[in-house]
């Protein structure tokens, strides 16, 4: 029997991308589920009418994550429709390439209030829905851009690096009240903002390669780690961020292509039969 049956479950930036396969997997096995978006509207009402399609509980709820009163009161509305809350899978984002010299601050704020100030606040309206209950699972979506750099993407890199000391931090208080909280570190997944941008002539297949995984991720596979994170087998799983990348962060640079041989031999004269 699935571990989230009836469970209550609320997942931010729901409407596209890796919040829309996230909330669809919790419905598959067997969660009430309430979608946030933002803009992305139809994605998020389409979401909802094939899990009802499916027999289950969903609805959309609409929140500008640029002001925090409504990140905060979101769990509480999700919650009425609900009849509680379980979980909250904390994905709401947006990302931004900019050379560090020319970022505004605009740029800085809106990116910093959507990806980490609203996700503070929105957890916060949850841990007091939760902490009268039986308690709950948080579960907050950072990135790969937390570990590793990639060129204008400072802005986007500090937010994500954020969210795991937050998850860290936070995890040690809320487990007193009988909320774990971990996170998830996501790699490459492919979605439709990227397939739009990046166009019908990309090779998604020889991308997949660049990877140990020899894919690109779908938002299925965080779904898929979630799930485990909000239940009960991962109980002894407190205030980690666990990378969900294809093996993107394990391979260093610089190093070529790691699916062939090495062709010099490394510890002659050091080496016993080297």
């Amino acid at each position: 029997m699935s571990t989230m049956k009836d469970k209550r479950v609320l997942v931010t930036g729901a409407g596209t991308g890796i919040g829309r396969g996230v909330a669809l997997e919790f419905a598959k096995e067997g969660a009430a589920v309430a979608l946030h978006y933002a803009h992305s509207g139809a994605g998020a009402d389409s979401a909802v009418a094939e899990i009802r399609r499916a027999g289950g509980k969903a609805i959309a709820l609409q929140a500008d994550f640029r002001d925090a009163a409504a990140a905060r009161a979101l769990p509480g509305r999700a919650a009425e429709f609900l009849g509680g809350l379980d979980v909250l899978v904390n994905n709401a984002g947006i990302t931004m390439n900019q050379p560090f010299l020319a970022t505004t601050v605009e740029e800085y704020d809106t990116l910093f209030n959507v990806n980490i100030r609203a996700m503070f606040f929105c957890t916060q309206g949850a841990a007091e829905i939760m902490a009268c209950a039986n308690g709950g699972a948080v579960i907050n979506v950072s990135s790969v851009h937390a570990y590793g750099a990639i060129t204008e993407h400072a802005v986007y890199a500090a937010t994500k690096a954020a969210i795991v000391g937050f998850t860290r931090t936070l995890s040690v208080e809320l487990i007193q009240k009988g909320i774990r909280v971990n996170g998830i570190a996501s790699g490459w997944v492919g979605v439709e903002n990227q397939r739009q941008e990046l166009g019908p002539r990309f090779d998604w297949q020889a991308a997949g390669l660049s990877l140990p995984s020899g894919f690109v991720g779908e938002p299925r596979d965080i779904g898929r780690l979630a799930i485990f994170l909000a239940g009960g087998e991962s109980r002894y799983v407190v205030g980690q961020t666990i990378l969900c990348d294809g093996g993107q962060t394990a391979l260093l640079p610089c190093t070529g292509d790691f699916r062939k041989p090495m062709e010099n031999k490394w510890g002659k004269g050091y080496v016993p039969g080297r």
